[in-house]
């Protein structure tokens, strides 16, 4: 694993880099933010150790610059501080940061911190096996396509822009903002349960088909109930049951299985409600073919009050552009004209 070292000061930027080479680790370095946000966004790294003062951006402005990004793997931020203040704490906990180390640094104690990092990004392995998983289930299915990678971008995205809503900044933090783009992807985790017959019908369902498919909700939710058992506590199993269960209900009380409405509803199945409408309206099936961002817009604009959460759909119009970039990355066949 690369670690990204920076820091404007030559002689703290060598220093660091060499107490890291000296321990095994493989380091890169960046004399600044502009630097080092561009190798971060390349894949250069997955581990930062950066300064706090610095030109351009400062330390927690990268770490918050980063967050921000669609990237697909987790950056671990380690924070360098001549102050080492609370209140310092408390700004670099608010742009994302995972540690802190004080300057001049013990060479014991960096080395340690960043071995507690490499732990934590071993976290990661979790969260290939639950995406498997995921692909798993969603293989039955031959029309999918990236459907879930678009799905737990959207999401994030969403989420990232809630978390700068008063009405949702004690709820939509980085943890809120990291579990639901690990366990979106176990929406449809059910449709393991659904017979071929229905599943793979290649036209659209009857009732009695459609009131079949239906049940992949409650079919999944169990399925994570099972492991909650197992493991209680869990936050990721927690938020994968409420997924499961939720993201067909509707705002007005309308959906499925539980006819829930408003905020009885869970704010990550509202917003997975969203993202997983959105990309089947733009994605191509068998029986249509993929709409147009602006006419998946407008049936969201409609459906603002009845299907989704009001709040969410204001933010999906803030950061529609983000969508159009994750539909692009992951593209479909063309959309027919709006």
């Amino acid at each position: 694993m690369k670690i990204l070292v920076i820091d404007d000061n030559d002689i703290y930027r060598t220093l660091v880099q060499t107490t890291l080479t000296s321990a095994g680790h493989e380091v890169l370095t960046a004399s600044n933010g502009n630097e080092a946000f561009a190798r971060i966004t390349a894949g250069d790294a997955r581990m930062v150790v950066s300064d706090w003062e610095m030109p351009g951006f400062s330390g927690p402005e990268l770490c918050s610059k980063v967050r921000s990004e669609d990237l697909p793997n987790y950056i671990y931020f380690i924070l360098v501080s001549g102050h080492d203040q609370p209140e310092e704490r408390v700004a670099g906990l608010a742009a994302g940061a995972d540690d802190f180390i004080a300057k001049p640094f013990n060479p014991a104690e960096l080395i340690e911190r960043v071995r507690a990092g490499e732990r934590i990004l071993a976290m990661e392995t979790r969260d290939v096996a639950i995406f498997a998983m995921a692909k798993l289930a969603e293989s039955r299915d031959p029309e999918t396509g990236a459907h879930l990678e678009r799905v737990r971008s959207y999401c994030r995205v969403l989420a990232q822009e809630l978390s700068g809503v008063k009405k949702f900044s004690d709820q939509v933090d980085g943890e809120f903002i990291r579990l639901i783009y690990l366990t979106s992807p176990l929406h449809d985790i059910g449709k393991v349960g659904i017979p071929d017959c229905v599943l793979l019908n290649p036209g659209r369902l009857n009732d009695r088909e459609f009131e079949i498919m239906k049940t992949h909700a409650m079919l999944g939710a169990e399925t994570l109930d099972a492991a909650l058992r197992t493991f209680p506590g869990v936050k990721f199993l927690q938020m994968g049951r409420e997924i499961a269960a939720t993201h067909h209900e509707r705002w007005n009380g309308k959906g499925y299985p539980a006819g829930l409405s408003g905020e009885n509803i869970p704010l990550c199945g509202r917003i997975v409600a969203l993202a997983d409408v959105y990309d089947a309206l733009t994605s191509k099936r068998v029986y249509k073919n993929a709409f147009s961002h602006d006419i998946a817009k407008s049936t969201i604009i409609k459906d603002s009050g009845e299907h989704f959460d009001p709040d969410v759909v204001a933010a999906f119009l803030r950061v529609e552009n983000r969508f159009l970039e994750i539909r692009d990355r992951h593209a479909e066949p063309l959309a027919i004209a709006a």
